[in-house]
């Protein structure tokens, strides 16, 4: 098995177990939700800085109906004020 690659050997033993096939799929789904999840994180969160130089905190910059929660449940975020100092 020195010559073969993983990708051969993956379809050999697909081609073996059919019943591999779904779980490969759902493995790979799960790894390209998590994947577009992070990347999500990371460019949408207040959390994280990317340009420190132009905006340091970025929090500070979010005004109450933004909503930056993946799910809100009960929250109605058009509805609030801005109840907080300027900074």
């Amino acid at each position: 098995m020195a010559g073969t690659g993983v990708g051969a050997r993956l379809y050999r033993q697909i081609k073996r177990h059919p019943a591999l096939i779904p779980m490969i799929g759902f493995i790979g789904l799960g790894m390209g939700s998590a994947a577009l999840y992070l990347l999500r994180l990371a460019l949408r969160s207040p959390d994280v800085c990317w340009d420190r130089k132009n905006n340091p905190e970025p929090w500070n910059r979010l005004s109450p109906n933004d909503q930056y929660k993946f799910l809100a449940v009960s929250t109605d975020y058009k509805k609030l004020k801005k109840d907080r100092p300027d900074f």
